[in-house]
């Protein structure tokens, strides 16, 4: 098994991610401890020192942000010695010791959340949570040895398995069906730290088997799952095998299963996946391509997955993976002015970047960005005992001190073809051949072709003290065709992707979900370029786009788009941009149909007043939901809310338009037929639905005009569905509920 250096081991010298990291550090050092302490002895019943943080921290997952404001604090201080971050993280373990309950229980929110969980009523991810206070504990013990850390993280262990111990099958089927992040991985290690049998117990309550089982024989099953609900849980799948070892090899089947899936089946060329946080059907990319595509979250749990698989299996398309990811998502995701970073990074043509602010969004993402932006150098370098492994090409020194070796890197990858490594001791050290590579890699040994040995990717050089490698890595065009559409492309250089800008003109912002700002596109912007013939243009692809001179941009040839230039889209940060680009025969009915297609597409968006992802808990609660006898699930590929039994319902607050008409939409499935329910507008009986019969079985579409007496003078109104009779069953309501303004086909 591979072993990764210490964060102090490497240290950058790529001016890029020099910045990154700083303006990570100058952000980890503006926090305030006590805010972010104060729900903490708010729930302990200690007079808080300072008020909490606006944003998600003042909302039923209030908490998370110091989870990962723990761990990225313990990762600058390994890698960096900051005395200011090292004296605010060592503060605020002294402070939680004080608010940990004498059961162990440890939160910002009080401990009937959970209850909620388990009693199935609206709730907003407390295991989620949880998984991020314990993930942070672990990292500030495991990175500056604090022993207080590792007291407060077992008595929290402890509670954990009080908690999972009381359920039955049922219960554990009911709280799994609520996102927990990766809460089977972080009691798998804290099992690993303690060697309590019943935290592994723990950890095996929050494994779910109904997921891995399909996953693991080849069923893709994911169409309509929430991308970073699942992701975690197949790290928690590896977690049960680095943990307990032998015989437990299926659960790394399943995380490699699934890593294969997610890859191979649902991401986009930056190595990003998901549309509006959900898995869609295999293979299906182009119908997503939307203002809300990769959530910066899951590339940072996939990157998690990859490294833990690359260390287990030494298999390179993990790091080919991780190189493409961690360039074009990861890096993609940080404004370098600011050091905010983004939640989603569109990959339809036309959207930009939008990123966090400081003190008042607390997304996820601005969780997950503090984390990745204090340990860029963690997977650069790995080794064996015995054998470097270099796994990208980027400026950094490495002080292998188990080993006794420094190795410095000068590369200019991927602006040139060349990376200059000075090798200072006696050692191994195996090159990785990337996936982009355009031919041949060739090595020299202080001048002179150096002996090399290919094996498993991998180039392997011996190397004597003060051994200057130069390596050249060819590089070239390369273009990549989305698998439900092969006219619409994408171009990389190397192992970065390129996209074009497309200005700044009128950069509004909108929100989604709890307060997550999305780029607007309220004009037209051309994604398609058109050729005399598509075909030819495709097949001749590198000879149509060609690099200007030494500079690192590119032009098309042969479309009607010469002032498009493509850079490398990392460094696109104030911008509108496009990436994919659609190819199209000029003069053919297929542009014809594609024209009348993007006037209807901008239609439908104009349509649109409200919209809700059903079943998904932060758009949801955004939307106010209440509800009795209600519950969300996967159904052919959608989720869906439904309610039962004779008191069922289920209602939002949704937004109405006050100079237009406005129709609620419903997707509903004649596979339901007959589930009886009534829906309502503040309260006055909108309509008695009772689902269609048809043949064949199908989704359709429902419109439902609201009265405009219901509207008047209104911002938004109260939507009710509820159960009609004593057997009835609401929906169930499939995808989205939408208040549009037109009937719009959708």
């Amino acid at each position: 098994m591979l072993k990764p250096f210490a964060l102090d081991e490497i240290i950058l010298k790529d001016p890029y991610m020099e910045n990154a990291l700083e303006k990570e550090l100058q952000y980890l050092r503006r926090y305030e401890a006590d805010r972010l302490l104060a729900g903490f002895r708010e729930i302990r019943g200690l007079e808080p020192k300072a008020k909490k943080y606006p944003g998600w921290e003042s909302t039923q997952i209030r908490g998370h942000i110091l989870g990962h404001y723990m761990t990225a604090a313990a990762q600058a201080v390994k890698g960096t010695q900051d005395a200011e971050i090292a004296g605010k993280l060592a503060y605020i373990i002294e402070e939680l010791s004080l608010c940990q309950h004498e059961n162990g229980y440890l939160s910002a929110f009080p401990e009937k959340m959970f209850d909620n969980v388990e009693q199935e009523k609206p709730c907003w991810v407390p295991w989620y949570t949880m998984d991020k206070i314990i993930m942070g504990l672990l990292a500030v013990y495991h990175l500056t040895g604090n022993e207080t850390a590792k007291h407060i993280v077992t008595k929290l262990g402890d509670w954990v398995y009080e908690r999972t111990a009381r359920w039955d099958d049922k219960m554990q089927e009911t709280v799994l069906a609520v996102e927990y992040g990766g809460m089977n991985a972080a009691m798998y290690q804290v099992y690993e730290l303690t060697g309590n049998p019943d935290h592994a117990k723990a950890a095996h309550a929050f494994d779910e088997i109904s997921l891995f089982a399909p996953i693991h024989d080849g069923n893709d099953i994911l169409n309509g799952k929430h991308a970073n609900t699942t992701i975690p849980k197949f790290l928690g799948a590896l977690e049960r095998y680095i943990a307990l070892g032998e015989g437990e090899e299926w659960y790394l089947e399943a995380a490699e299963a699934f890593w294969d899936m997610v890859v191979q089946h649902h991401t986009y060329i930056t190595g990003g996946n998901s549309e509006w946080e959900h898995f869609g059907e295999p293979y299906i990319l182009d119908a997503e391509r939307t203002s809300c595509n990769c959530e910066t979250c899951n590339s940072y749990n996939m990157l998690k997955m990859s490294r833990s698989l690359f260390f287990l299996t030494k298999n390179p398309k993990y790091m080919d993976f991780y190189e493409r990811t961690y360039r074009n998502a990861i890096l993609s995701s940080q404004n370098p002015e600011t050091g905010m970073t983004t939640y989603f990074q569109p990959m339809a043509t036309g959207f930009f970047k939008v990123y966090s602010t400081p003190f008042d969004s607390f997304w996820c993402c601005t969780g997950t960005g503090m984390e990745n932006f204090t340990k860029l150098g963690d997977s650069l370098y790995f080794h064996d005992g015995s054998v470097i492994y270099i796994n990208q090409y980027v400026s950094a020194v490495l002080e292998a001190k188990e080993l006794g070796v420094t190795l410095t890197q000068s590369s200019e990858i991927p602006r040139k073809e060349t990376s200059e490594i000075l090798v200072d001791g006696d050692c191994t050290v195996a090159l990785r051949v990337p996936d982009w590579a355009a031919g041949d890699m060739t090595v020299l040994a202080d001048g002179k072709p150096a002996e090399t040995v290919l094996k498993n990717g991998y180039l392997f050089v011996d190397c004597s003290r003060h051994t200057v490698l130069s390596v050249t890595i060819p590089m070239r065009i390369m273009m990549e065709r989305l698998p439900d559409n092969p006219d619409v492309v994408a171009f990389r250089y190397g192992p970065v992707v390129l996209s074009a800008g497309l200005g700044q003109e009128d950069m509004a912002e909108d929100s989604t979900g709890v307060d997550v700002t999305i780029p607007t596109r309220h004009m037209q912007i051309r994604d398609f370029v058109v050729t005399a013939d598509k075909e030819e243009w495709i097949a001749a692809y590198e000879r149509h786009i060609v690099r200007n001179g030494a500079k690192l941009e590119f032009h098309l040839v042969g479309t009607d788009r010469d002032d498009l230039v493509f850079a490398p889209h990392y460094l696109k940060y104030k911008e509108r941009y496009g990436i994919y680009w659609r190819v199209i025969t000029d003069g053919s009915d297929e542009l014809k149909a594609y024209l009348a297609e993007q006037v209807l597409r901008a239609r439908r968006e104009a349509a649109c007043v409200d919209v809700i992802p059903l079943g998904n808990d932060q758009y949801e609660l955004l939307h106010h939901i209440k509800g009795r006898n209600t519950g969300a699930l996967t159904r052919a590929g959608y989720m869906l809310r439904h309610a039962w039994g004779k008191k069922g319902w289920f209602s939002y607050e949704m937004k109405v338009s006050a100079d237009s008409e406005n129709y609620l939409l419903l997707k509903l499935f004649s596979g339901n037929a007959g589930n009886a329910f009534n829906i309502y507008v503040d309260d006055v009986l909108l309509c008695e639905e009772t689902v269609a019969e048809m043949e064949p079985v199908q989704f359709y579409d429902s419109y439902y005009r609201i009265p405009a007496e219901l509207t008047a003078g209104k911002e938004k109104v109260t939507v009710k569905f509820a159960v009609r009779g004593d057997d009835g069953h609401v929906g169930g309501l499939f995808d989205r509920l939408y208040i549009v303004k037109e009937k719009i086909e959708c």
